[in-house]
């Protein structure tokens, strides 16, 4: 690929040529400065893909066709500069119609420090493969046809016995269409003898009408197509018509018969297919209710994540503080009971996990947690995606699709960013939590779910619904047993334990060697703020994985700061009154919290909670000025 050439700064020019591999390639490619977060060119294959004009993604910042996905981003352009060549499932680039994309991302290292991103979409993958699945599918099937063919044609050259033996129905027509012969088979299924028909117009007798039972031609028969053409027609989609009117369905193949070398007529070999068309019609409806349960069944295992390794009796709740401990004792508590749970807490602190160690700690744990992140369910498909919908309901259902609730019966539902949910539909939703029943889009019939509902946001419902941006009814039904996640930065001392079950973790993901994590990582990870919690805490154990050399963690956490700073103030701002003095590091934001609390607890004689307690003075829950005592170091008597 050629060399990308400077504009006068000294920054690769973005109107560069990157080759006719790169012009002409099938594959979405992208280049991309990261020093600079910016797209410098795009292919044709990647306009499609992505849904913007070339125009609109040269320039375009990386991070932009990436929302929500910096950290990500940052892991991914490091480790491929770090490993020449590097790639990714876990960015999601979004489509130009707000949808996110499934790829694999495959990086690597072009010259003046630009990266070639390859996107590769997993959802045409899949599609390519079913259409190789069907296309060996029909070849078989035509391999099956020829054999019939030369079944056929052997029945065709056998002598007058054989046609009076055969079960097949076999008749001859010359070249006028006129009947010369019938076999005994054939009189029984039509209803006519042989003396009848012989001398008649064929067509006219048993051929003359459509299944729908409109006029058939003669010059549209291929019985008759075959002593004009000379081809062999073979037919399984029409009916003869007995003496009586009736008619039934068969198959058949008209065969030209030459003598000297001109056609002098057609031999008509068919069958009576009704009772395999009904017993097709059986296996049809067989199938479709396997295929039904089978697609289900798919759904269900595409929910059932692999199983996170934890260090205490729930699975993947990491921690020994008094938070987690908190955390843990009201999952023991509503575990046991069908009661829909409200998880509340900001974005990264383990939501998740704790719908999952409920799930996990209840009588349905052998059925599926199934995970719907609604803010992710575009506006339009809201019930479908709920509920299901049935074959031809709207524009592109081809099929009978499997709801969300229906997949979580007997199970556990967990509604991911509940509060995104639009207010015009969150009543749909309502309804069926209260009724315990729904209908598919595009179906009458009312089904029955039996499914333990928790849910999840990070927003402030009750000011949610004080705006009235959601429903208090709503809000009512789902607060039943409320659950609060902590914050990273109020339970320090559960860091190191995260730390080191991640980097685990992404050490045998990625195959590498797992690296040492020492008390001076230890510490620096601690003393950051976390702002993107847990999630954050993970990109940043597996960016150092990546960086790592001679089995020592790289953590670096400046860049984490400088651009998550502005993210997390563009987010606070508006909750925020007045101007608030911030300390210039982190290191005298600990020390100003130290003394405060210091400070207090010397007022309360040392009391923590309670009325008058310190955790009420400082406007805090008690649980997590605990936390920040022993993180802190101080005794409860202030020193």
């Amino acid at each position: 690929m050629p060399e990308a050439r400077l504009d006068d700064a000294g920054a690769p020019d973005r109107e560069a040529d990157f080759g006719p591999v790169f012009e002409a390639g099938a594959e979405a490619m992208l280049v991309i400065d990261p020093d600079a977060d910016r797209i410098v060119d795009a292919n044709d294959a990647a306009v499609r893909l992505l849904g913007h004009t070339r125009a609109a993604l040269r320039g375009l910042a990386a991070s932009a066709l990436h929302p929500g996905q910096l950290p990500a981003l940052i892991v991914f352009t490091q480790g491929v500069q770090a490993k020449g060549r590097w790639w990714t499932h876990r960015l999601t680039p979004r489509h130009g119609a707000g949808r996110a994309l499934s790829v694999e991302a495959v990086g690597t290292v072009l010259p003046d420090g630009l990266v070639l991103v390859t996107l590769f979409d997993l959802e045409e993958r899949r599609q390519r493969q079913v259409d190789r699945e069907a296309d060996r599918h029909m070849r078989a099937g035509l391999s099956e046809w020829q054999r019939m063919e030369r079944i056929f044609r052997d029945i065709e050259r056998e002598n007058q016995l054989i046609l009076r033996a055969a079960g097949e129905g076999i008749y001859g027509v010359n070249a006028e269409g006129v009947t010369t012969f019938v076999n005994p088979a054939a009189e029984r299924m039509l209803g006519w003898a042989a003396a009848d028909l012989v001398g008649r117009d064929m067509h006219a007798a048993v051929h003359h009408t459509h299944p729908d039972g409109c006029h058939y031609p003669h010059r549209d028969c291929p019985i008759y197509a075959a002593f004009r053409d000379g081809a062999v027609h073979q037919v399984d989609d029409e009916v003869f018509w007995r003496r009586d009117g009736t008619s039934f369905p068969v198959e058949y193949t008209s065969t030209p018969i030459r003598d000297r070398g001109a056609l002098v007529g057609a031999v008509i070999v068919f069958r009576d297919v009704s009772q395999r068309r009904e017993a097709d019609e059986r296996l049809r409806q067989a199938l479709a209710e396997v295929v039904s349960l089978r697609e289900r069944l798919e759904l269900e295992n595409a929910y059932l994540k692999e199983e996170i390794r934890a260090g205490s009796h729930h699975q993947g709740i990491i921690g020994k503080s008094p938070a987690i401990e908190v955390i843990r004792r009201q999952i023991d508590l509503v575990a046991g009971t069908d009661a829909t749970v409200l998880v509340t807490g900001e974005s990264g602190t383990g939501k998740e996990l704790i719908a999952r160690a409920i799930h996990e700690a209840s009588r349905r744990r052998e059925r599926p947690l199934i995970r719907v992140n609604c803010a992710a369910v575009p506006r339009e498909l809201f019930e479908s995606e709920f509920f299901g919908h049935a074959r031809g309901a709207f524009t592109g259902a081809l099929r009978d699709r499997v709801g969300r609730f229906e997949l979580a019966d007997g199970g556990t539902l967990f509604l991911d960013e509940v509060g995104e949910i639009p207010l015009d539909l969150q009543g749909k939703l309502l309804r069926v939590l209260q009724e315990r029943s729904f209908e598919r889009v595009g179906e009458e019939r009312t089904r029955a779910v039996d499914v333990r509902l928790v849910a999840a946001t990070n927003r402030d419902l009750k000011e949610e619904v004080r705006r009235g941006r959601f429903r208090s009814d709503l809000y009512f039904r789902l607060n039943v047993f409320p659950i609060s996640a902590t914050p990273l930065r109020e339970r320090p001392e559960d860091i190191p334990l995260i730390a080191q079950h991640m980097l685990t973790g992404a050490a045998h993901r990625l195959g590498v060697p797992e690296p040492r994590l020492t008390e001076g990582d230890v510490r620096r990870l601690t003393r950051y703020a976390w702002p993107g919690n847990v999630r954050e805490l993970e990109n940043a154990i597996e960016r150092g994985v990546i960086l790592a050399q001679r089995g020592r963690l790289r953590i670096d956490l400046s860049e984490l700061e400088e651009t998550l700073a502005s993210e997390t103030l563009a987010r606070q701002a508006p909750r925020i009154a007045a101007p608030e003095y911030r300390p210039r590091n982190e290191m005298e934001r600990r020390a100003r919290d130290r003394a405060e609390i210091v400070e207090v607890l010397a007022l309360c004689g040392g009391k923590v909670s309670g009325p008058g307690g310190a955790a009420e003075r400082l406007g805090l829950r008690p649980t997590t000025l605990a936390s920040r005592i022993k993180a802190y170091g101080i005794t409860k008597r202030g020193s």
